[in-house]
């Protein structure tokens, strides 16, 4: 009776008291509900009290007391601290909110609508603990905000939310935080959610996922604002269903054990990308903003991975990896590193890029589908050799591939591989802007059907092989090339002769070292020949008076014979300029030029090609060919 007395003494100083604040606490948790708001207070037979549509039982109930705190609608906070946990809720939302608290261990059902006072629930997590967790249930939208929190579970996720909606996980701006789990779990991520995850706020959040993953997701992720670090993962850095998305704000992904960003379809069937991205669940990744960071040094790993499309229209994104190839006993195939990978379509239209492969049979952009270009800066390096299962079993590094086919409307690409193709299709590649360096010790750009430039600047550098090759024909219709060989039997612009196809020129300016294919067709456009040049020169060619293409020519230690011109005009060439203004091909290319010697040209029309001879100097003319023009 004690007890029931001084509980009623409370409730009419409660009452009495408007600007006041009255506690319920039960165990670890407060429940705060201001007068003010308070309403009626049922006290039935001296068993139980109900406030605001909770019913606590008296017998339940610690204290009740009396005190000047705000209180924050819709807030539930859980402050951490070492072994221990409290938790206090806003009056407003403490029927709908069930805390159990064991240590510092924390878990919350859930069960209301999707907003309460016209909005949703925020858990604001803050402190520091070395065993702890906070767990969530139920079946509504809500916020976890990130207020200053240091949160290690030893034996399961940091954060568990088993509530299949979306999820806003946001770190206060001005706040560090970090979250880890422990070894030998069954959990899935450090960050966990069965729903969507929308990771955001001005703050700052680290994570360490030592069993799994650092963040999962069973739905879609999307980043904005926040700053993000992964730390370690044992398995991919962040991994999820749906898509993924990255708006805006700054992440970096390291110390993982597989992939540094993997999104994968959460049904059978892709919905492919839908307005808005409602209910869609397409295993795409868009890259929109923001600045993004990824390293990974497992074998076969992939930076950035999309079972669907992957799509960059801005940003700075920086992906490294280190790992060698390794074979893929399911699939029974080899396979290389890539920094960016999808399984169906890339497209690429903003943003600058830089992505480097430095293990055996690794790439920096792989799409089993069709790869299209048409902005942004992309440096692409590969340094790594063929990696070699056995000998039917490899995987060759490429700096750019595509299993479909390749299209580049515009942007600034430099793609180099020490080993095998830098630019690569199996499908026809086509290109009508941009401006796109290659470099090579085998084919520097390749296709293994058609090719066609129609515009933009080209130049496929190659210490070993073809300076462009196409496997069908050829087409040059307009834009400016600059290709290089290694030498005979290589030539500077190949076509599949062998197989009956025929390199085609008809318009543009093209600039060959070692000469074009036998039997090339050549209509509407001048040809003609330098039977010597010099490496590391800079020349000037002009067409009918008027600077056409101003260049440096490589200092490869193989190079093929002779310079091949092409102009819509009369080409006049000089030797020993000096090249300024805008600079492009990593800084083969320049816009202006003044002075040099004139370079005596004869005419180029045997259709010769794979010329004989070791280049970089004098050497014979073209050889005789079948076709001609």
């Amino acid at each position: 009776m004690k007890k029931v007395f001084s509980l009623i003494a409370a409730l009419v100083l409660a009452i009495a008291i408007q600007a006041q604040t009255m506690n319920v606490v039960v165990g670890s948790v407060t429940y705060q509900f201001p007068a003010a708001t308070a309403g009626d207070m049922n006290y039935t037979d001296g068993t139980t009290l109900t406030v605001l549509g909770k019913t606590f039982a008296v017998s339940d109930i610690d204290k009740i007391y009396i005190d000047a705190t705000d209180v924050t609608n819709n807030q539930v906070s859980v402050s951490y601290s070492g072994t221990s946990a409290t938790v206090s809720v806003a009056g407003n939302v403490a029927q709908y909110v069930t805390p159990t608290v064991s240590g510092a261990h924390v878990s919350i059902e859930q069960s209301n609508t999707d907003a309460v006072d016209d909005d949703e629930i925020t858990y604001s997590l803050m402190g520091t603990t070395t065993d702890g967790e906070f767990s969530l249930s139920g079946s509504y939208k809500c916020t976890v905000s990130l207020a200053g929190v240091t949160l290690t579970n030893p034996s399961g996720a940091a954060i568990n939310i088993t509530n299949k909606k979306r999820i806003q996980i946001s770190a206060k701006n001005g706040t560090v935080n970090t979250l880890t789990d422990g070894t030998g779990g069954s959990q899935s991520g450090c960050i966990y959610s069965k729903g969507q995850i929308q990771l955001q706020g001005n703050g700052t959040l680290n994570v360490y996922g030592y069993t799994k993953h650092a963040v999962k997701s069973g739905d879609y992720i999307t980043v904005k604002n926040l700053t993000l670090n992964i730390l370690a993962a044992a398995n991919d850095g962040i991994n999820c269903n749906g898509y993924f998305q990255m708006k805006s704000g700054t992440v970096s992904i390291s110390g993982v054990g597989d992939d540094g960003i993997q999104c994968d379809l959460d049904g059978t069937t892709s919905t492919g990308e839908t307005t808005g991205h409602e209910d869609e669940d397409s295993g795409n990744i868009y890259l929109e903003d923001g600045t993004l960071t990824v390293s990974t040094t497992a074998a076969a790993t992939k930076g950035i991975k999309a079972a669907g499309d992957l799509k960059v229209s801005g940003g700075t994104i920086s992906v490294t990896t280190t790992g060698a190839g390794a074979y893929d006993s399911d699939e029974r195939d080899a396979k290389g590193c890539a920094a960016l990978k999808s399984d169906a379509n890339m497209t690429i239209s903003g943003g600058t890029l830089t992505l480097k492969s430095t293990g055996t049979g690794g790439k920096c952009i792989k799409a089993d589908g069709i790869l299209t270009i048409s902005d942004g800066t992309i440096t692409a390096t590969t340094t790594g050799s063929i990696y070699r299962y056995s000998n039917s079993i490899t995987a060759s590094p490429k700096a750019i591939k595509s299993t479909g086919a390749m299209k580049i409307t515009g942007g600034t690409i430099v793609a180099s591989a020490q080993s095998h193709e830098a630019i690569e299709t199996k499908s026809t590649l086509d290109i009508s802007g941009g401006y796109i360096y290659a470099y090579s010790s085998d084919d520097a750009v390749n296709s293994a059907g058609h090719m066609t430039i129609t515009g933009g600047y080209v130049m496929g550098n190659s210490s070993g092989n073809d300076g462009l090759d196409a496997n069908g024909n050829l087409y040059i219709k307009g834009g400016t090339v600059f290709a290089i060989c290694s030498g005979s039997p290589e030539v500077g612009i190949d076509a599949n002769t062998e197989g009956g196809y025929k390199l085609y020129i008809t318009g543009g300016t093209v600039v060959a070292i070692g000469g074009l294919e036998n039997g090339s067709s050549i209509s509407g456009v001048t040809a003609k020949q330098a039977s010597s040049y010099s490496k590391g020169s800079t020349y000037a060619l002009y067409n009918d008076g008027s600077l056409a293409l101003a260049f440096k020519v490589p200092s490869n230690s193989r190079m093929g014979s002779g310079m091949v011109v092409v102009t819509s005009g009369t080409p006049t060439l000089s030797s020993g300029a000096t090249g300024s203004g805008t600079t492009f091909w990593n800084g083969y290319g320049y816009s202006s030029a003044t002075g040099g010697s004139a370079v005596t040209l004869s005419d180029y029309s045997s259709g010769g090609g794979n010329q004989p001879g070791g280049g970089g100097g004098p050497g014979p003319g073209p050889g005789p060919g079948p076709g001609g023009w």
